[in-house]
C-alpha cells in the first residue's frame, strides 16, 4: 500500500471509503452534506476530516466544485483494502467455467479476454502462454525444391510450423533421416540444449543433412511470437460508453494507441506475471499505466503451479472494484483449470 494510510484513524478511512464508493457509483463530486447523511456527523465535522484527506492526497477537489473526487493515491488505499477479503462467489464460477472450452487452449484464451470483457463491461485482455521451446516430436515435409516445413510438436500437444529455405533440394528420405535422428536423440529436450550439443551429436551424420538439423535448431529457439500474438485484447470499443473517457479526447486517443502498439501493455502484463493474485495498476499511482484515469487489474494463471500468462480488465479509474477483482480472480482461476485439463 502506498501514500499516508498510516496517519489516517478510523473514521477518517471510513469517509474516504464512503466517499470513494459515492462517487464510484455516481461519478459527481461529493459534498460534505452528502456524507453527513450516513455518518452521524456535523457536515462542519466531516469538512474537517475531508481538509486532512486532502492535505494528505487522498482526495481533491476538482475545478470549482464544493465537493471531493478520490486521488490515485486515494483509489489506491481503497482498492488495497478490497483486495484483502474478497468473498467467493460460486454462481460466477460456474457462469465462468462454462465459457472456457477446455479442450482447445486457444481458444480458452480468447474465451477469456471475452469473457473478462462481456462481464466487466470494459476491455478484457489476456498475455497469451509462451510458446514452449521444448519439443516432443519434430517432422520435415518437402514443400517444394528450395522450401521445407519444419513441424514441431510441444509436450502439451501444441502445434507450431516454421518455413525453412534451404540451400539445396532434399528427398523424402533424407528428411525423414534427419527427423529420425532428431526424435531419437532430442525429443523432450529444449531447442538450446539441443544446439548446445549439435555439432557433437551430428558428427555422424553428412554435412548436408547437419545443415538442415541446424536450421531446424534455429527456427526453433527463435519463436516467432509477436507483441500481436502474445497480447488478446476485447472489448476494447466499451470504453467508448466511459463518460471519463469520451470526455477527453486526447486521453481516449492515447488509450486506443495503447490497445493498437500493445508494447507498454505486454511490459505491464508481463510484470504482473511475476507477482501473486490479483494486482491493481492506477494511472497516476503506478508507473506501468501510462494514462491517468485509468485503472488495469490484473491476476497470473498457470498450469501445475507454473505461471504461464496473465489476464486482467481495463477500465476507468472509476470502476466498480468489489465487482471487477472477483471477475478478474476467478477468471484466472478458471482458465487455469482448463488448460490443466487441456494438458493432462
Amino acid at each position: 500500500m502506498q501514500g499516508q494510510n498510516t496517519k489516517m484513524d478510523e473514521r477518517a478511512r471510513s469517509l474516504l471509503k464512503a466517499l470513494v464508493e459515492r462517487y464510484i457509483a455516481e461519478g459527481q463530486p461529493i459534498g460534505s452534506r452528502t456524507l453527513s447523511k450516513v455518518f452521524d456527523l456535523s457536515p462542519a465535522t466531516i469538512r474537517n476530516v475531508m481538509a486532512d484527506l486532502e492535505e494528505l492526497g487522498l482526495i481533491h477537489s476538482p475545478h470549482t466544485s464544493a465537493g471531493r473526487v478520490p486521488t490515485p493515491r486515494g483509489y489506491r488505499i481503497f482498492v488495497d483494502s478490497l483486495i484483502a477479503a474478497q468473498p467467493q462467489d460460486p454462481v460466477l464460477d460456474l457462469h465462468i467455467v462454462d465459457h472456457l472450452p477446455a479442450s482447445e487452449p486457444g481458444r480458452a484464451v480468447n474465451a477469456a479476454a471475452t469473457l473478462l470483457s462481456n462481464l466487466s463491461r470494459f476491455a478484457g485482455v489476456v498475455l497469451a502462454p509462451k510458446r514452449t521451446q521444448i519439443f516432443r516430436h519434430i517432422e520435415f515435409i518437402r514443400l517444394s525444391d528450395r522450401r521445407v516445413l519444419l513441424i514441431i510438436v510441444t509436450p502439451q500437444g501444441d502445434v507450431q510450423n516454421r518455413i525453412l529455405f534451404v540451400p539445396r533440394e532434399y528427398s523424402e528420405v533424407e528428411l525423414l533421416e534427419a527427423s529420425n535422428f532428431f526424435n531419437h536423440h532430442f525429443s523432450g529436450k529444449s531447442f538450446h540444449e539441443v544446439r548446445q550439443t549439435l555439432a557433437r551429436e551430428l558428427a555422424s551424420l553428412r554435412s548436408d543433412i547437419s545443415r538442415l538439423m541446424q536450421q531446424a535448431v534455429d527456427a526453433g529457439f527463435d519463436s516467432p511470437d509477436t507483441v500481436d500474438d502474445a497480447v488478446v485484447i476485447s472489448g476494447e470499443g466499451k470504453l467508448l460508453d466511459v463518460t471519463e473517457m469520451t470526455a477527453d479526447m486526447d486521453r481516449l486517443r492515447r488509450l486506443f494507441e495503447l490497445f493498437e502498439q500493445k508494447t507498454d501493455l505486454l511490459h505491464l502484463l508481463d510484470v504482473s506475471s511475476r507477482a501473486q493474485g490479483v494486482q491493481i495498476y492506477i494511472g497516476g499511482d503506478s508507473h506501468l499505466v501510462p494514462l491517468e484515469e485509468v485503472s488495469i487489474i490484473t491476476a497470473p494463471y498457470g498450469v501445475d503451479g507454473d505461471v504461464i500468462g496473465t489476464l486482467g480488465v481495463i477500465g476507468p479509474s472509476r470502476m466498480a472494484y468489489d465487482r471487477v477483482i472477483p471477475i478478474v480472480d476467478i477468471t484466472a482461476r478458471m482458465l487455469s483449470n482448463a488448460l490443466g485439463q487441456a494438458h493432462a
